[in-house]
């Protein structure tokens, strides 16, 4: 795990404090990812005493636990995986903490809130919101669940996707590169030399005569990109030139349209980049990135200052290396003086931003995210019909758009029963037609009026009886600690909106509503 997020990661794990809402199994399942992980301290709200019904679907506690507040008993045990963790419990029902004492969470990094009603939820958003708390809202029902993040903003540097084109600037070489690439004879007939010059040597040499027999145009055109990769073809002498069908397959690379992406754009143009002596570190890189573009950047971003493997002479390899970094090096050294200038203009010490983060910002530049989140509030009063409507009725949403309204239905119908649909058998067929009645005034809320819900999830909603299945809880606490992991660490993008798992198909699905 720690290769995964590095030691910064690591050390922003052990410095957070997490607040878990209820230690049923999907809290707990949670939580348990968390200490292993290595997170700083733990404080477990729950009101309930351990009963039999909990061993059969919480596996960290057993039969000495019956009786016991379950709080205590769960943090004896998720200490006993990780003794490093400061664990505490407050044994008092989340609901009442909520309603009496809302001071309580401003303590914490993150609020993971399992299984509360849609009242306690609103209430809590509203909290965690106001003292700029991140809060994840997690829920297992019978065999479908949850998870929701909800903060006003969270920026992410290091967002790691999964696939992302390498910053090579062959569509737009910088004066020591051209001049690295005129020193190797691409036409040399000395075997060994020609099978072994980097192809990034070939693409830069030979877009440049391209775009000498082309008005000073790159390859645009699909019918262009095939006479570049035939142009490449040319220079062969064997067909077992492997350095020659990387260039090939490489060749797009050198029609990349120059520039910054709009995504990027998107945030250097944002209103928060205009910023202050309250402005945080991002913003304030971002805003030097925004000087940076317009100036030494020529319209580019910093250079990230690596390349990847490929075949080549080992000294053109290493030379290749050291141009990469030298211009990544002065990117970032010009990066760095426009933090310290910004920092002084914002009457902030100039040295508060360290060299560290300036770099690992600048390699990253291309990959920044910014996420903003509606509150629950928002979601609930105020729907963007349009995106109801579209998941709604597309084919592959549509059974999680279901599953979406009834979790917020079984809730409606708790709060004026006094008990969630199906808890007793003997009172499912009377409850079935109720949770119909309750679910088609979300829907009408929704913009949805004269929609209807599929039958059979009606009916399987009843029959879940707001059971917490072990399995299901386990998957959506998974889910709900990997979010708390991403947005403690900073890395990787959160869920965008709400996550909902469907057990019945074995699908998944993210609604942005």
């Amino acid at each position: 795990m720690y290769r995964i997020w590095g030691d910064q990661g690591q050390a922003a794990l052990e410095n957070a404090s997490i607040c878990l809402l209820n230690c049923g199994p999907t809290g707990t399942e949670a939580l348990k990812n968390l200490v292993l992980g290595g997170i700083g301290s733990v404080t477990v709200v729950d009101g309930s005493k351990v009963e039999a019904s909990d061993l059969g679907n919480n596996y960290l506690l057993d039969e000495g636990c019956l009786g016991q507040p379950r709080a205590k008993s769960i943090c004896s045990f998720l200490q006993e995986l990780n003794d490093a963790v400061k664990a505490k419990f407050v044994e008092e029902t989340p609901s009442t903490l909520i309603d009496n004492n809302p001071s309580f969470f401003s303590q914490f990094t993150v609020v993971i809130a399992t299984q509360l009603p849609e009242s306690s939820l609103l209430k809590l958003d509203d909290i965690c919101r106001k003292a700029d708390i991140v809060l994840v809202a997690a829920r297992s029902y019978g065999l479908t669940g949850l998870v929701r993040v909800s903060v006003k903003e969270h920026c992410v540097i290091e967002s790691k996707p999964d696939h992302f084109l390498d910053d090579l600037r062959l569509h737009n070489p910088w004066a020591e590169l051209k001049q690295f690439a005129k020193s190797i004879d691409i036409n040399d007939k000395d075997p060994v030399v020609h099978k072994h010059t980097p192809y990034i040597v070939i693409l830069v040499r030979l877009a440049e005569k391209w775009a000498d027999a082309h008005d000073g145009n790159l390859p645009s055109t699909r019918q262009e990109k095939r006479e570049f990769k035939d142009l490449i073809r040319a220079h062969m002498l064997n067909l077992d030139e492997e350095n020659y069908k990387e260039a090939v397959e490489s060749s797009y690379k050198v029609s990349v349209t120059p520039g910054i992406s709009n995504e990027i754009r998107e945030i250097i143009d944002d209103n928060s980049a205009e910023v202050n002596s309250s402005s945080s570190d991002f913003w304030i890189l971002v805003a030097a990135l925004k000087e940076f573009v317009a100036n030494e950047g020529n319209g580019e971003l910093p250079l990230e200052g690596t390349i990847p493997d490929m075949t080549s002479l080992t000294e053109y390899y290493v030379s290749l290396q050291k141009i990469y970094q030298a211009k990544a090096e002065a990117d970032c050294l010009a990066m760095e003086h426009r933090v310290k200038d910004i920092l002084k203009r914002i009457g902030r010490d100039p040295d508060s931003i360290s060299r560290a983060c300036i770099k690992t910002f600048c390699k990253n530049a291309r990959k920044l995210r910014v996420c903003r989140y509606r509150s629950i509030e928002e979601e609930f009063s105020s729907p963007v019909v349009s995106e109801v409507q579209r998941y709604f009725t597309d084919e592959d949403c549509s059974y999680a758009m279901n599953f979406y309204i009834l979790l917020r239905a079984v809730d409606r119908l708790a709060a004026n029963y006094n008990r969630l649909p199906g808890i007793f058998d003997s009172e499912i067929d009377e409850d079935i037609p109720r949770l119909k009645t309750v679910a088609a005034s979300v829907l009408s809320e929704m913009g949805l009026s004269g929609a209807s819900l599929s039958e059979d999830l009606i009916t399987e909603m009843c029959r879940f009886g707001g059971a917490e299945i072990h399995p299901v809880a386990a998957f959506i606490g998974g889910v709900a600690s990997q979010e708390v992991i991403k947005l403690v660490t900073k890395q990787f993008v959160p869920l965008k909106g709400t996550f909902i798992f469907n057990g019945i198909d074995l699908k998944s699905q993210v609604l942005e509503l």
